[in-house]
């Protein structure tokens, strides 16, 4: 069939399936005779969709397969606002299942042809009667089309109850309509030659069916006790991470708050120690305007007024164990130890300069209760600015030096050797 078709047939017909979602885009879609699952491979990455869900009678196939429908460590790292659970079920698709009904989209790509005429029948009363999906795409062989197809004898596989002419699948689809209150539209994949498209049809003939509104032949069939019947086993539920998680999007709002503070912090040291002046703009993100290296002071300044640096902070410090307070952010402590000071970045200009921050927080009100719990963000007293560890530059320059004067490698690195010594190294050699 591949030398016979480009794309092969059976990309052809996803791809019609992918078309149609594309340009209908339907929030619960469910695909029929999942197999191994590589039409589901494919629509995971369709965002519009928010349940995605696959029944086989073959469970142990879809096991195998049901892996490749796991999130990708790229959606972790970099979660979006979409939500999408993927969910697997052994089952047949002549048997109901309250879990199932009410979808946008229900597909049966080449299924019905394994079916027995008997159990078609019970297909179409529990798909389009049960069910009842806004829209159906069925696919099936044309039969018509099996001449054209080199080396081929009987049917295309060997667990084929049939093949439909079109006038046979025409047949059934017009009486699926009539009785349960759907219209269809048909169409196909796989062309034939220009000179016999009229006389042959498409390879593989498909039926799309929209519900009719105001038809509700599920409850009419089945009564009111119909929700109650799970006849289906649930092999695996799979939820991709989202922003609409609060615990996911409080983790990446505080990854991106720290980094945007950093960020900030970094460039008033730059300005204080007197790094680039000459070249001391910051950019604030997309879409906002850039600030000179006079500006950045201000911006960076805290609550309050009368305070001349970031540095300086309103109310008492928090000391780095979050336990103690202190009077003055740049007040010592015991003799030897550090000094404990911090940067204070409002939380008002962290949402207004970085549209990433006011993106995932949505307000300020919002921005600040959402980092209040988090064990990684120190904020102030009153909860208006991001509290990040400072430390003066020449400070750390101070203690490097006291610490390799303790350690001893100072007073190793100032011993010369002997004479003696160097002519032993001599001898050795």
């Amino acid at each position: 069939m591949q030398s016979v078709f480009s794309p092969p047939l059976h990309r052809q017909r996803h791809q019609f399936v992918i078309d149609y979602i594309k340009r209908t885009k339907p929030q619960k879609v469910l695909d029929l005779g999942c197999g191994e699952c590589s039409l589901l491979k494919k629509l995971k990455f369709h965002r519009e969709i928010q349940l995605l869900v696959g029944v086989d009678i073959d469970g142990a196939k879809v096991k195998k397969q049901m892996h490749g429908l796991a999130p990708l460590s790229t959606e972790y790292l970099q979660p979006s606002f979409d939500q999408l659970c993927i969910e697997l079920y052994q089952g047949s698709v002549t048997q109901r299942d309250a879990r199932l009904r009410g979808f946008d989209l229900v597909t049966s790509i080449e299924l019905i042809e394994h079916l027995t005429l008997a159990d078609v029948e019970h297909f179409s009363a529990v798909v389009f009667g049960y069910m009842t999906p806004s829209a159906v795409i069925v696919s099936t062989p044309n039969s018509e089309f099996n001449p054209l197809l080199p080396g081929l004898s009987g049917f295309r596989h060997s667990d084929h109850k049939f093949e439909w002419t079109r006038a046979e699948f025409q047949s059934w689809a017009l009486k699926v309509c009539s009785e349960y209150g759907y219209d269809v539209e048909f169409t196909g994949v796989g062309q034939p030659p220009p000179s016999q498209q009229e006389s042959v049809g498409f390879c593989s003939q498909i039926g799309v069916f929209h519900r009719l509104r105001g038809r509700d032949s599920g409850s009419m069939l089945f009564g009111d006790g119909a929700d109650d019947e799970f006849s289906y086993t649930l092999l695996c539920s799979i939820n991709y991470p989202s922003l609409r998680d609060n615990n996911i999007l409080r983790r990446v709002l505080v990854s991106e708050v720290l980094y945007c503070a950093e960020k900030l912090k970094s460039r008033w040291m730059e300005e204080k120690t007197g790094d680039g002046e000459e070249a001391s703009t910051m950019c604030l993100g997309e879409g906002a305007e850039f600030l000179s290296g006079q500006h950045v002071e201000e911006e960076l300044t805290a609550c309050g007024e009368g305070m001349k640096s970031p540095v300086e902070q309103c109310g008492r410090a928090v000391s780095d164990d979050g336990e103690g307070e202190y009077d003055d952010l740049w007040t010592k402590g015991q003799e030897g130890e550090t000094f404990n000071r911090h940067v204070s970045v409002p939380l008002d200009e962290l949402f207004s300069c970085f549209p990433r921050v006011s993106e995932l927080s949505g307000s300020l009100s919002n921005l600040r209760l959402l980092l209040m719990d988090s064990p990684e963000v120190k904020l102030s007293q009153d909860g208006s600015a991001v509290l990040i560890a400072y430390q003066d530059p020449d400070r750390e320059e101070e203690e490097i030096d006291n610490n390799i004067e303790d350690s001893g490698y100072a007073e190793a690195s100032h011993c010369s050797y002997t004479t003696e010594q160097e002519e032993d190294w001599e001898e050795n050699v």
